[in-house]
């Protein structure tokens, strides 16, 4: 008896309160051809079936919420053990007109080229770049302007760009990478002299003969000589 009633009191205090979904939204950065891009897609249900909005979906009851962003995150690319992090919470009351929901957004990076793009067809999905990007349903917009000021304040102190490259690539490619998500110019010789005091950024034997005539020499990130904690798990 004595057991039983602090169980069904707090139950019932729990009943009295009103219950609502709990969702993650996906803000998934990729970068092509210079540019920065974040993948949106033509919503595929109702309500404002059609419209452009970010991708995302529903916490099952029995995940965790980060589990439930990594479940999306893989349905949506069909990749695994992607850089995600939290960008924060939404839930303002009248934020989505289908119901009462709260969002989590996620922002993810990712290497376009390892984009599974049957997914992108399936899902309605397209690459954006990042100052191109159209009206978006509900708050996804603000999503997209807090998930970039994160991502700026990281790449200056930590090596999470390297997730939107190959893993080969030229000094130009990487400057290029900085100077989209930073969207500044940056001197080239002061780069390259700040690039060169980093040893986890490795120069191979490889030469890029594709983007470059004289054949520009091909770098890659050497996870084992970034002394720091993985910057995967940050």
């Amino acid at each position: 008896m004595h057991s039983f009633l602090p169980y069904f009191i707090m139950t019932s205090y729990y009943s009295k309160y009103p219950k609502f979904h709990v969702a993650v939204d996906c803000i998934i950065f990729g970068f092509e051809r210079g540019r920065l891009k974040v993948l949106i897609q033509k919503r595929p249900f109702e309500p404002h079936q059609g419209e452009w909005s970010l991708m995302g979906g529903f916490v099952k009851r029995d995940e965790d919420i980060e589990e439930a962003a990594e479940r999306v995150l893989k349905q949506l690319t069909g990749l695994q053990n992607i850089f995600m992090k939290q960008v924060g919470a939404y839930g303002s009351a009248g934020r989505d007109s289908g119901d009462r929901v709260i969002s989590i957004a996620y922002f993810a990076l990712v290497d376009i080229d390892r984009f599974n793009h049957d997914l992108r067809h399936e899902h309605a999905a397209y690459w954006e770049e990042i100052d191109r990007v159209p009206q978006l349903l509900f708050d996804h917009k603000e999503m997209i302007k807090d998930a970039l000021r994160k991502l700026r304040g990281m790449i200056s102190r930590l090596p999470v760009g390297f997730e939107l490259l190959p893993p080969l690539f030229t000094l130009t490619q990487l400057q290029m990478l900085y100077e989209a998500i930073l969207n500044e110019k940056i001197d080239k010789r002061n780069f390259r002299k700040r690039i060169n005091e980093m040893p986890f950024i490795q120069k191979t034997e490889a030469v890029d003969k594709v983007s470059s005539r004289r054949g520009a020499a091909l770098y890659r990130f050497n996870v084992e000589s970034y002394q720091h904690e993985p910057f995967f798990r940050l």
